[in-house]
């Protein structure tokens, strides 16, 4: 049997990821309400763990919870690019600035227990979307044939986003390499110093890096071949895949114990890495009227920057302080400033995708090119990749860092 149509939210906010409990944190603090609908039973975790950079930390520190996951997280020293085809260090770079590798589980319990109980919806996951009324709101109709009035519609429902198909984004595409992540625990202690490893070559990407003093979290990426069939049918296929290609190249032995004593998941093993074409975004409709995207909804991007998370973060923070001052009325204290909310609502909306649509494009573009250098098979690109591209990599990936999203006030 069907449910009622149920009354009306002023903020929807879709999915309970990185960017949607950002989102409603900010506007939290800000003293906005919103409704946050997630389409599982409870807080998804998958990628277990992700870069974060400076400019996340600023974005965290910003919804007050910035201190709170540096206690629970190392800091991470630097970083070490190693040929996986000769086991030589290519480059050494010395972090300057802030690095940690956060659990993402972690991360969503502390932000969810930051927001006023009934915040998040659980096992509501929207199908479709409709124009309401002449007052703009928006209809979302759910899988359990409920429906929901929106007065603002937020999609932060990740790479297959409903909103941003709504919205005419354009679809995302495979970039052409897939992509396995495991956490590998050691509850006596790892005994690895702060760095983040990272291994080219040979066809892949590998890297390692502690979170805390018990975990360590681990990726591949690489480009499947017709001989891979099969591979990513489970955990276990994946996982011996995984050791039989680090096995035939020169790495260290700690990187192999790292996926021995990992379990990987038979539900996603694997997943294809797929991004949505940058130059669609130039004139996209990233908003429309009272409704529009963050994240990965937004800018699904390869995780060679490690800027994914970093960037959901970001978004988090601009769309709560645009969308907030709008509808506080630009001043913080409720006044109209001469227009009515729901103009202010979607000047606000525009602001925010003015503020992020170079953003998102100059990541996804510095993300896909870097991918490509650094599992390119091609001679020429292989030899100044380890001798010259070693070093410019390794930067970019420290420069793309240097970003401050603001704070919740102008």
């Amino acid at each position: 049997m069907q449910r009622q149509e149920e009354s009306g939210e002023d903020i929807v906010i879709v999915g309970a990821g990185l960017a949607g409990l950002a989102a409603a944190l900010g506007l939290h603090r800000k003293g906005v309400r919103s409704l946050v609908l997630e389409s599982s039973p409870a807080l998804r975790a998958s990628g277990f763990a992700f870069a974060t950079w400076p400019n996340a930390f600023r974005a965290l520190d910003a919804l007050g919870v910035g201190d709170e996951i540096r206690k629970l997280h190392l800091h991470i020293e630097g970083l070490r690019v190693m040929s996986a085809s000769t086991g030589e260090i290519a480059k050494k770079v010395d972090f300057r600035d802030e690095f940690r590798c956060v659990r993402r589980d972690v991360l969503l319990q502390v932000l969810a227990a930051e927001l006023p109980t009934g915040t998040i919806r659980y096992s509501s996951r929207i199908v479709s979307i409709d124009d309401g009324d002449d007052d703009g709101a928006k209809i979302l109709h759910l899988a359990d044939g409920s429906t929901l009035q929106a007065r603002v519609l937020v999609g932060c429902d990740g790479i297959n986003s409903v909103v941003a198909r709504w919205l005419g984004l354009a679809k995302p595409s495979h970039s052409g390499r897939s992509a396995t992540r495991g956490l590998a625990r050691y509850p006596d202690g790892h005994g690895f110093p702060p760095k983040f490893l990272q291994l080219f070559g040979n066809g892949f990407r590998f890297g390692f890096v502690p979170c805390n003093d018990t975990d360590v979290y681990w990726f591949y990426t690489w480009s499947p071949s017709q001989d891979d069939d099969g591979v990513a049918e489970s955990g276990a296929k994946m996982k011996q895949y995984v050791l039989t290609k680090l096995r035939s190249s020169k790495v260290p032995a700690e990187a192999l114990e790292l996926v021995e004593r990992s379990e990987l998941s038979d539900d996603a093993p694997a997943a294809p890495l797929r991004f949505r074409p940058p130059l669609s975004l130039l004139f996209a409709g990233i908003s429309k009227g009272n409704v529009c995207v963050a994240g990965d909804a937004l800018h699904p991007m390869t995780p060679d920057l490690g800027q994914g998370g970093c960037a959901a973060l970001e978004d988090g923070v601009v769309l709560a302080r645009c969308l907030g001052e709008a509808i506080l009325g630009g001043d913080g204290d409720g006044a109209t400033g001469g227009t009515d909310e729901k103009e202010r609502i979607e000047l606000g909306l525009r602001r925010f995708a003015g503020i992020r649509r170079w953003r998102s494009i100059e990541l996804i573009g510095t993300a896909y090119v870097v991918g490509f250098l650094q599992q390119s098979g091609n001679r020429i690109i292989s030899f100044l990749r380890e001798k010259v591209l070693a070093g410019v990599l390794a930067g970019r990936l420290v420069k793309m860092s240097d970003y401050n999203c603001g704070t919740l006030s102008s």
